[in-house]
C-alpha cells in the first residue's frame, strides 16, 4: 500500500467549487481508497491505495469529482515519499518560520526553462523563491494577497497547473500522511 497526498486546486475558496471533506472522504472510499482522511477545508485528501499509477489516479479522482460534484477540479497527488523530499529539500529554511507566508506551489509539470529564467528574482526582493522538481517554493514577505511574485509564478504564467500550500498546511499533511 502506498500513502497518496490529493491536492485538489482551487475548491472552497469563497462562494463557488464547494466540496464538504466528508463527501470527499467518501467520494475517495467509493473509489477503493483506504485510511482517507481530510485536513482544512481547501482540499487535502490523504489516502492509501493498491494502485501505482499517479497520473491515473488524478484522472479517477477528477473525473469522480466531475460526475459527483459537478465541478471540473484539477487534483495533483504526491506520494508520502515525495512530500517528505519536499520537506527535506526546502532551500529557504529561514523563511520556514514564518509558515503562514511560505509557500509551495505543487505542479503537474516542471514549467519550461524559458519561463522560469523569464523572472527576474531581483524585481520581486524582498520575496524569493526557489524552483525544484515539479516544485517551488515561495516567500512571500507580505502574505500572498497582494504578492507580485505570486503573479510572477501563477499557472498561467508558467503554463503548468498549480496549486499552492502554505508550509504549515505542508508540514502538517506529512505528518498526517506518516500516521
Amino acid at each position: 500500500m502506498t500513502t497518496y497526498i490529493a491536492l485538489l486546486r482551487g475548491i472552497n475558496l469563497g462562494p463557488r467549487n464547494k466540496i464538504a471533506m466528508a463527501d470527499l472522504r467518501e467520494l475517495l472510499g467509493e473509489l477503493g481508497h483506504d485510511n482517507v482522511r481530510t485536513h482544512i477545508l481547501s482540499g487535502n485528501a490523504i489516502f492509501t491505495s493498491r494502485r501505482r499509477s499517479v497520473p491515473r489516479l488524478e484522472a479517477e479522482i477528477e473525473r469522480a469529482i466531475r460526475d459527483g460534484f459537478k465541478l471540473d477540479v484539477r487534483v495533483l497527488i504526491r506520494t508520502a515519499d515525495e512530500l517528505a523530499t519536499i520537506v527535506e529539500r526546502n532551500p529557504l529554511p529561514e523563511a520556514a518560520s514564518n509558515g503562514s507566508r511560505y509557500f509551495v506551489l505543487f505542479l503537474d509539470r516542471n514549467p519550461d526553462r524559458e519561463r522560469i529564467d523569464a523572472i527576474d528574482p531581483a524585481a520581486y526582493t524582498p520575496e524569493q523563491f526557489s524552483v525544484g522538481d515539479r516544485v517551488i517554493y515561495a516567500w512571500y514577505k507580505d502574505g500572498l494577497t497582494g504578492s507580485k511574485l505570486a503573479g510572477a509564478l501563477s499557472d498561467k504564467r508558467l503554463g503548468v497547473t498549480a496549486t499552492a500550500r502554505n508550509w504549515n498546511t505542508t508540514t502538517k499533511l506529512l505528518e498526517l500522511a506518516r500516521d
